[in-house]
């Protein structure tokens, strides 16, 4: 097995696994939680699964690899921030206002 055909299947399995995240993300959708963890199992598993794309597609392009890892560090940052805002948001929404 040379390391181009090695290379090759992990970049499969990895783009299959970031496709299994997605559904994996969507199904926690259909529950009866508050709409928060729904929101929070939804972006976890997204952010996982986007970033394992990402890599399979690193190994299968190599040529791209500033674009890819600038995509990936975008990614986790920007989901990051954003569900802290969001958290916070809604915290700031359940609080009593002050007289």
């Amino acid at each position: 097995m040379t390391l181009a055909s090695l290379a090759d299947h992990a970049s499969l399995l990895l783009l299959g696994a970031g496709l299994v995240f997605w559904f994996w993300g969507t199904w926690p959708l259909l529950e009866s939680r508050t709409y928060l963890s729904k929101l929070h199992a939804l972006s976890v598993a997204d952010t996982l699964g986007s970033a394992l794309m990402l890599l399979g597609l690193l190994l299968r392009i190599p040529g791209q690899w500033p674009l890819l890892v600038l995509a990936l560090v975008a990614l986790i940052l920007w989901n990051t921030i954003f569900g802290y805002v969001l958290a916070n948001c809604w915290q700031a929404s359940r609080r009593e206002p002050e007289p």
